[in-house]
């Protein structure tokens, strides 16, 4: 793409950031910058929603992060958790299985839910207009961008009737997928591999007695792997790997489709709403910002399929980059800080994409010896105790953690730079347990065992929640609703560890206190005595102001007083 040229006579709209693409990962992270005040503008090429059922599944982490962004409810109750996900071979027998209604990572949320794509757009979308600062223009698509040091030149294009404007940006996040025009227009490839093995992917909706198998499974038969399973609302999506010499066309017409799902469904109450031929990729943008443009979601990376995580990892990048973008915006933190962005999330993204790989491997032996050899030694290793635990409860699942990054020393050590945990806790004045993100607030937060005396006198305008142990009277706490804190005082609030998570947690890590970061992964661990070295790791990490003066940490009340 060329130089923007701004047409002529039109003046030029001015917003902090540029959304390009209104999928998921761009409608999450507009709703996430709305949240926290960011003047945004959303760009979608589509005059209407998508309409595709394309992602299915999300997972606890994604979740939490909808949670971050209000939105929790509205998901949550148009999803569905499965209790097992079994493999299974071409006879039908189980070889390996995951009992996922008896695990469970701590982040507050079932590990994997499906969901219905249009319904989480129509949900993400109707979120936005939540925020006046917040605008989505459908219909239009980005033609043009330059940049300059002090921000982006947007030209936009009204697809219709081609009529020209231009924005200018602080920033421009492109989440317009796997052909993004935002990575062509900053000239990043892509590295890595596609997949030549075509699939057939289709989805429908079907009534509960029209089902034949009710359970989500991977089906692995080395004449035709699959994966079915039952989906949110009455729908329904099935997974069919290509033959040698079928073609797409072949593979789409409905005789075909019905013969493939029959042992699944009824096919004759099987209603198909998208029934489509795709190949997998696994590619990653060579770099992921270029100046004041950052790249997010599949625009960034692809992953295969077999682990559903292609979408979670670009919700991933948005919670990392959104509070990041806000910081610096708002003047609390440098710019540098979001180099911090591709820093994090990089690592993590290539290993989760390996772990998929070998999944699939696993998933895809195409002949009869290798399949019969694979089922034989997968159902001997899970005689093992610890090893059929290993797989049952899904451990081989990355972590969320952070190997470098905006934490205190830089590196992740211990449990430094990886999420922290959401149990329930009690509140007092609130009815019933909250999960805890509800009560931390939208900044950073310090958490800590109550008795360890309140450490945020020495910090300006922070959050402290003191952890009581199980079972303490909320009559005995103060109520935070009953009013706000004093005028300069701290802001603290006590909750009640109903399940006494939190408090073993600081104990089994020999904390006082930890510092939490927006997104909830943990900054630093604290002694009692050591909350203002704190303050000031916080503070570097941020980036200290120019000519020797306060930090913007400190000048925006998230760092300790210096001299306190």
């Amino acid at each position: 793409m060329g130089s923007v040229q701004p047409p002529d006579r039109q003046a030029v709209q001015e917003v902090d950031v540029a959304v390009i693409g209104c999928g998921p990962v761009g409608a999450l992270t507009a709703n996430l910058l709305g949240a926290r005040g960011v003047r945004t503008l959303v760009v979608e090429r589509s005059a209407t929603a998508h309409g595709q059922p394309r992602a299915f599944s999300c997972d606890d982490e994604a979740m939490r992060i909808y949670q971050q962004a209000g939105l929790l409810d509205e998901i949550r109750d148009a999803t569905v958790a499965p209790p097992l996900v079994e493999y299974v071979n071409g006879a039908g027998r189980v070889f390996a299985r995951m009992a996922l209604s008896e695990t469970d990572f701590g982040y507050g949320h079932a590990p994997l839910r499906f969901f219905d794509q249009p319904r989480l757009e129509h949900t993400l979308r109707t979120g936005l207009d939540r925020f006046p600062h917040v605008q989505l223009s459908l219909g239009t698509e980005m033609v043009g961008l330059t940049q300059d040091e002090d921000g982006v030149t947007v030209l936009l294009s009204d697809v219709a009737t081609g009529q020209r404007r231009t924005v200018r940006a602080r920033y421009v996040l492109g989440c317009d997928g796997a052909r993004s025009a935002t990575r062509a227009a900053v000239r990043i490839p892509l590295s890595g591999a596609s997949y030549a093995e075509p699939w057939l992917a289709v989805s429908g909706d079907v009534p509960p007695d029209a089902v034949r198998v009710g359970d989500t499974r991977f089906v692995c038969d080395w004449r035709r792997p699959a994966f079915v399973s039952p989906g949110a609302a009455g729908s329904y999506r099935m997974e069919f790997m290509l033959r040698p010499g079928e073609t797409e066309d072949e593979m789409q017409r409905p005789g075909t489709v019905a013969a493939l799902v029959s042992p699944y469904v009824d096919p004759d109450r099987f209603t198909v709403t998208r029934a489509v031929v795709y190949t997998f990729h696994h590619l990653i943008a060579r770099r992921w910002r270029e100046g004041r443009v950052f790249l997010l979601g599949d625009a960034a990376h692809q992953m295969p399929p077999f682990m559903g995580q292609g979408l979670c990892s670009g919700l991933r990048d948005a919670a990392n980059l959104s509070w990041k973008l806000s910081l610096v915006l708002s003047g609390v933190a440098d710019a540098a800080v979001l180099d911090t962005y591709e820093i994090e999330r990089r690592p993590h993204t290539v290993e989760m994409a390996r772990t998929s790989v070998r999944l699939g491997h696993v998933f895809l032996a195409r002949n009869r010896v290798t399949a019969g050899m694979r089922d034989a030694a997968l159902r001997a290793v899970q005689t093992i105790p610890r090893v059929r635990r290993f797989v049952e409860r899904f451990e081989f699942k990355p972590v969320p953690a952070y190997r470098r990054g905006l934490m205190a020393g830089g590196r992740r050590a211990g449990v430094v730079g990886t999420m922290f945990p959401q149990p329930r806790v009690l509140v007092p004045g609130a009815p019933g347990e909250r999960l805890l993100d509800e009560v931390l607030g939208d900044g950073f937060a310090v958490l800590g065992r109550a008795g360890v005396d309140n450490p945020l006198g020495a910090w300006r305008s922070a959050r402290f929640v003191a952890v009581h142990p199980s079972g303490t009277s909320l009559a005995d706490l103060p109520d935070p609703l009953a009013g706000p804190p004093a005028p300069g005082g701290p802001d603290q609030v006590d909750v009640v560890d109903a399940d006494g998570v939190l408090g073993g947690w600081l104990r089994r890590h020999g904390a006082d206190l930890v510092v939490l970061r927006p997104d909830r992964f943990v900054f630093a661990m604290v002694a009692a005595g050591g909350i203002e070295q704190a303050g000031r790791d916080l503070s570097d990490a941020l980036g200290a102001a120019p000519h020797g003066g306060r930090s913007r940490a400190d000048t925006a009340g998230l760092a300790a007083a210096p001299g306190s």
